[in-house]
């Protein structure tokens, strides 16, 4: 019998192979249904997940880092953040064009293996949560389908026909293998809390760097619908 959280692995995979079929999603100005997932996903990184780490285990364990627990959170999200930043930098200055088609495979590759590697992990965090419940399970499974709608439109963008026929299989079977993974090992909640901590600077920069370019005339109005609608859903839940 398939427990809750492989299921929420499979649906959380089909989100990538779906995805691409909602044309409205590729239209400019963007969609609105963009904007309110982004907005959601980014809520639930400061409303839920932040709150729910800080003053936690993360790196606790390690002596080191003792005199720094009161800002530890935010350091392993910053490092999460600035990961993500710098690969967005190094694939926008790296990516070029041969009559309109993006000719660069390493960028693909260096692109695609890292969201690999996050979704993995996404994955595996199905299984090693932060809180226990299956409330919490449903509600980071939520935002995290939310996410991967935003993640698929930016990744389907940039690398066009190659993120059709590779890209979107292989980060459809990360999110199974993570969960995989996850049902295999077990690991010290330090561990897990420094993940997910990792985690939401993560997703705090894959939202914001799809929402703030000028051409995508993105819609504040609907990413701040979504961000207040599920702050109100995680705040009464």
């Amino acid at each position: 019998m398939v427990s809750l959280s492989g299921l929420l692995a499979l649906l959380l995979a089909l989100v990538h192979l779906a995805t691409g079929n909602v044309r409205s999603f590729r239209a400019t100005p963007r969609s609105r249904w963009l904007s309110i997932a982004g907005g959601a996903s980014v809520a639930y990184v400061f409303v839920h997940l932040l709150p729910e780490l800080e003053g936690g285990t993360v790196l606790a364990s390690v002596p080191l880092f003792v005199g720094f627990l009161e800002r530890h959170v935010y350091i392993v999200a910053l490092i999460g953040f600035s990961l993500f930043y710098g690969l967005e930098v190094l694939a926008r200055e790296s990516g070029r064009e041969v009559d309109g088609q993006r000719t660069d495979d390493e960028i693909f590759w260096l692109h695609i293996g890292t969201f690999t590697a996050y979704n993995a992990l996404i994955g595996y965090l199905l299984v090693h949560r932060e809180q226990p419940g299956q409330v919490n399970l449903m509600l980071y499974a939520v935002a995290m389908g939310l996410h991967f709608v935003v993640n698929d439109y930016g990744l389907r963008e940039f690398h066009e026909d190659s993120y059709d026929r590779f890209g979107r299989w292989l980060l459809a079977g990360a999110v199974i293998v993570g969960w995989a993974i996850g049902n295999a090992t077990v690991v010290d909640e330090a561990v897990v809390n420094t993940l997910f901590a990792f985690l939401g600077g993560g997703v705090i920069l894959n939202v914001i760097k799809e929402e703030l370019p000028e051409e995508r005339e993105s819609r504040f109005w609907a990413f701040a619908v979504g961000a207040g609608s599920y702050t109100l859903l995680l705040l009464f839940v």
